[in-house]
C-alpha cells in the first residue's frame, strides 16, 4: 500500500490555515503536516481551548486531508541553543518573553512539553522538531576544543530533554529530531551520540530528511539503515552541491537562493538526492508512515513546485515485494 504523501506547512505559514488546507488538497496531497507557527497549529490554544483540536481536525477532514504529525522546530531550536536576537524572530512572544537567555531556554522546553500534550489531544503520535545545540559554534576546533566541552553539550541534551521526553512518554507521543546542521545531531556519529546521551529512550527518534545530509557528504541511505528502528517520520526534500571553485561548502555567508552558494535546496527530483534508493531502504526497514514534502526551492514558484513535488513523490513510491523473485519457478515445478 503506497504511503500517504503529505505537505509540511513550515514554508507556507504566511498563509492562513484555511487557505493552506484548500491549496494542499488542490495540489493532490493525501494529507498535511502542520507547523506549530502561524495559525496552522497553535500549541498554546490547543492546550487552553477545549474545542481547538476538534475544530482543526474538522477543517482538515472537510478538505479531505490526513494529518500524522505536527512540527515544533522553532521552539525546539531554543531548548539547547545559546540564545541571541535571532531567536526573537522565530519564537512566539510568550516563549521569547523578556529575552533573558535562561528564561527563553526554560520556556522553550515547556513549549515542547506542551506540544506533546497538544499532539495527544489532536490525535497524532509524532512531533517533529529541532533540539538546538549549545556546541554548534565549536564545530571547527580552533581555538582548540577539549573533549570535555563537547561532552558538556551532550550532557546538556540529557539534562534538558529527559524531562521533555518524560512528558512525551506520558502522552504516548514520540519526538522526531530532524538531523540538521545547528542541531545537537547533524550526521550519523552525532545522532548515535545523542541516542546514547538519552539512554536510547524510545520517545526519541528521527525525522529523516536527506536534504540536510547529502551536501555534508553523508549517505542518506546509510542513515536509514543505521537507525532503522528510529525513523519515526520522513521528509522528502532535495538539495544540490554546486561548488564552482570560488565558494565553499560552508556557503560563504550567502543566503539561500544565491547562485554563488556551494549548495542549496531544490524541489524534489531536481537535486542530487537518490530517492529511488531511499524508498527501497524505507521498504527494507518497514517504514509505513507518511512521505511529507518539505518544499523549499528559492528558484521556483512554490505552488508549481508543490504540485510537481506531489506528483513526483506519488510516482516514486512503491510497496515492497511480498515474494521472492524466483518463487514462480518453484511453483511451476510443483
Amino acid at each position: 500500500m503506497p504511503r500517504p504523501v503529505t505537505l509540511f506547512t513550515g514554508q507556507w505559514a504566511d498563509l492562513p490555515i484555511e487557505e493552506m488546507a484548500r491549496m494542499t488538497a488542490g495540489f493532490g496531497y493525501d494529507g498535511i503536516e502542520l507547523a506549530c507557527w502561524g495559525d496552522h497549529f497553535e500549541v498554546d490554544r490547543a492546550i487552553a481551548e477545549d474545542d481547538y483540536c476538534d475544530k482543526k481536525r474538522k477543517l482538515l477532514d472537510d478538505a479531505g486531508l490526513q494529518c500524522h504529525a505536527i512540527s515544533a522546530h522553532l521552539a525546539g531550536q531554543a531548548v539547547l541553543d545559546i540564545i541571541d536576537e535571532r531567536h526573537k524572530a522565530i519564537l512566539p512572544d510568550y516563549v521569547w518573553g523578556d529575552g533573558d537567555p535562561a528564561g527563553v531556554n526554560e520556556r522553550a522546553a515547556e513549549e515542547l512539553k506542551n506540544s506533546a500534550r497538544a499532539a495527544q489531544k489532536f490525535g497524532v503520535d509524532v512531533v517533529n522538531g529541532f533540539t538546538g545545540s549549545s556546541i554548534w559554534h565549536l564545530l571547527y576546533s580552533f581555538p582548540p576544543v577539549s573533549p570535555a566541552m563537547i561532552d558538556a553539550g551532550f550532557d546538556l541534551l540529557a539534562e534538558r530533554f529527559n524531562p521533555i521526553l518524560d512528558v512525551f512518554g506520558e502522552c504516548g507521543v514520540r519526538f522526531a529530531l530532524e538531523v540538521h546542521p545547528t542541531e545537537i545531531a547533524f550526521d550519523i556519529y552525532t545522532a548515535q551520540r545523542a541516542l546514547e546521551a538519552l539512554d536510547h529512550r524510545p520517545e526519541f527518534g528521527f525525522n529523516f530528511d536527506p536534504s540536510h545530509l547529502i551536501w555534508q557528504g553523508i549517505d542518506p541511505v546509510q542513515f536509514i539503515r543505521t537507525f532503522a528502528d528510529r525513523i519515526y517520520h520522513v521528509h522528502i526534500k532535495d538539495a544540490i552541491v554546486k561548488l564552482d571553485g570560488s565558494g565553499s561548502i560552508l556557503a560563504s555567508h550567502l543566503n539561500f537562493g544565491d547562485y554563488r552558494r556551494g549548495w542549496d535546496f531544490r524541489s524534489p527530483g531536481r537535486g542530487g538526492v537518490n530517492f529511488e534508493e531511499i524508498i527501497r531502504a524505507l521498504n527494507d526497514i518497514g517504514y509505513e508512515g507518511p512521505l511529507s514534502i518539505e518544499w523549499e526551492d528559492c528558484g521556483m514558484e512554490r505552488s508549481f513546485g508543490a504540485r510537481e513535488a506531489c506528483e513526483f513523490t506519488k510516482k516514486l513510491d512503491f510497496s515492497p515485494s511480498n515474494r521472492a523473485f524466483d518463487a514462480a519457478f518453484d511453483e511451476a515445478n510443483d
